[in-house]
């Protein structure tokens, strides 16, 4: 999303370079490129964390490029928030075209595909427009945002168990959306759909940003 504020800290960093570990054998390992899913609620670092890791696997020698959920909304920010006071019914995945993300991860995935041209969302100026992200000599695609660990298409899902109470601070920092009372009601309308994504998860960034490997197929 174009005008995005990232708040990158040692943390983040510190859980990306847990996961780069972990994921560097099989990326190396996948004939197609390997699909990466980060998810959480809002606040809790899945975009510093998503960059961090595409950053450190691109360092290992695997380039690596990041889909945000943010870019796939139905409607651009302001005019979502509206839609959102209008209808506090509208939060949820039905803001977002998660399958059109998923048929992108799906064909990103593809090593003979050397480009997807895809959405883009502009802040400043409330619209959507798209982009064209170039795959070549890509290994991994990390899709990034509430709901993406509920993607069928990604290999690897990490969870950050983080609820909006202990991201105050970090949405406070961000300085992205308004906090007051309706930001919370929203917040707890996202909190009440995705806490069951922690089940999904093959790794669960804790509260700590300690990483903890819950698949068995990953351990």
């Amino acid at each position: 999303m174009l005008g995005d504020k990232l708040v990158i800290k040692e943390h983040h960093t510190r859980a990306a370079g847990k996961i780069t570990e972990i994921l560097t054998p099989r990326v190396e390992a996948s004939v197609e490129r390997y699909a990466v899913a980060v998810g959480g609620e809002s606040g809790c670092g899945k975009s510093e964390t998503a960059h961090e890791l595409a950053r450190l696997l691109g360092e290992a020698g695997f380039p690596a490029v990041v889909l945000a959920q943010d870019d796939y909304f139905v409607y651009p920010p302001r005019t979502n928030h509206e839609k959102r006071l209008e209808d506090v019914n509208w939060v949820g995945p039905g803001e977002v075209k998660l399958g059109l993300l998923d048929d992108h991860i799906a064909l990103a995935k593809d090593p003979n595909v050397s480009e997807l041209v895809k959405p883009l969302s502009i802040i400043e100026e409330d619209r959507l427009d798209e982009e064209t992200v170039d795959l070549t000599g890509v290994r991994a695609i990390i899709g990034e945002g509430t709901y993406t660990n509920s993607l069928q298409n990604v290999d690897f899902r990490v969870f950050i168990d983080r609820t909006y109470h202990d991201t105050l601070d970090a949405r406070e920092e961000r300085a992205r959306d308004e906090l007051d009372e309706f930001s919370d009601q929203v917040l707890a309308i996202e909190h009440g759909i995705i806490k069951v994504h922690r089940t999904l998860a093959d790794i669960i960034i804790k509260k700590d940003y300690s990483v903890e490997v819950v698949s068995d197929a990953f351990k």
